[in-house]
């Protein structure tokens, strides 16, 4: 058994932010690089080693990402050593930038999404409409049986029914997982860079787009960008209707996940399921008022 990874390094900084459940470090060698080291559970053994596996896949393809170095078992559980970004969080830049930049870095951030999706998923992966429309099951339960409500939840759950058809057929690839500005940072040298990879599945791509709603809030520019750098300004409205279900679908369930963090994060929640009903003209338009 290896030694705590910690003890390896001359220097550690506790990271606190974010959602995930490991532990994070940022740990500096004696020769002062830097790296971020994650530390989860030993049970998630199997689910980090395919984290790790698949995030080398995605360096292959030249996505600016922190880059997957060392993977192992140690004292603390399992853990995994990635390159350190030297830069600033995007959602602290790109929203103060010219219009035509915010733009750019969303036209970039969606063709590095487009590269993420060109790794298919494996060939044994359960039918998408049979898996999507279970989780749609159980989100719409979650929702009616919880305390909490919004007005037009009606309107998204019966947007949400209408359209289960078009999970139909659809393909399924990698996916980053929980893909927005909050998961990317702009370097020293001014590139953007993807980050945070521990949510990743596999599934349809365009379900990746659900996360666009934490973009929008920051940058509608750089939502726009996203867009049209994955499609080439060339979007079908089948994405569109599947997007809006996706969104609705999601909506739905971050009302009650949010019951568990207290009223900030339900009120946090419970704004932008209005701001979303508003974006598609409560259910009946599925091209959202910020897509011009």
């Amino acid at each position: 058994m290896k030694a705590v990874p910690i003890n390896n390094f001359k220097k550690t900084e506790s990271i606190t932010k974010g959602w995930s459940g490991d532990k994070k470090y940022c740990v500096t060698k004696a020769d002062g690089t830097k790296y971020l080291l994650r530390v989860s559970p030993i049970e998630q053994y199997e689910i980090k080693k395919l984290e790790f596996e698949m995030m080398r896949q995605v360096m292959e393809l030249c996505v600016p990402m922190c880059q997957p170095i060392e993977f192992g078992i140690c004292e603390d559980g399992v853990y995994s050593l990635q390159s350190w970004i030297d830069g600033k969080e995007a959602e602290d830049v790109i929203p103060y930038l010219s219009n035509t930049e915010q733009y750019t870095y969303g036209l970039e951030a969606g063709r590095i999404l487009q590269k993420i999706h060109s790794i298919p998923a494996p060939s044994n992966q359960e039918k998408w409409e049979v898996r999507f429309n279970r989780k749609i099951d159980r989100k719409i339960k979650g929702y009616t049986e919880c305390q909490i409500k919004f007005d037009g939840a009606d309107r998204m759950i019966y947007y949400i029914n209408a359209n289960r058809y078009l999970l139909k057929n659809r393909p399924q690839c990698y996916q980053h997982g929980d893909y927005h500005i909050g998961n990317m940072m702009i370097d020293n040298s001014g590139k953007l860079t993807v980050i945070d990879f521990n949510r990743s599945d596999f599934g349809d791509p365009w379900e990746e787009f659900n996360r666009i709603v934490w973009c929008v809030s920051k940058s509608p520019l750089f939502a726009l960008g996203i867009v049209n750098g994955y499609f080439y300004c060339q979007v079908p409205m089948e994405f569109w209707k599947l997007l809006a279900l996706y969104i609705a679908s999601n909506t739905l369930s971050s009302v009650y996940w949010a019951i568990q963090f207290g009223q900030t994060e339900i009120d946090t929640m419970l704004n932008q399921a209005k701001e979303v009903l508003e974006w598609y003209d409560n259910m009946e338009n599925p091209i959202p008022t910020w897509y011009f």
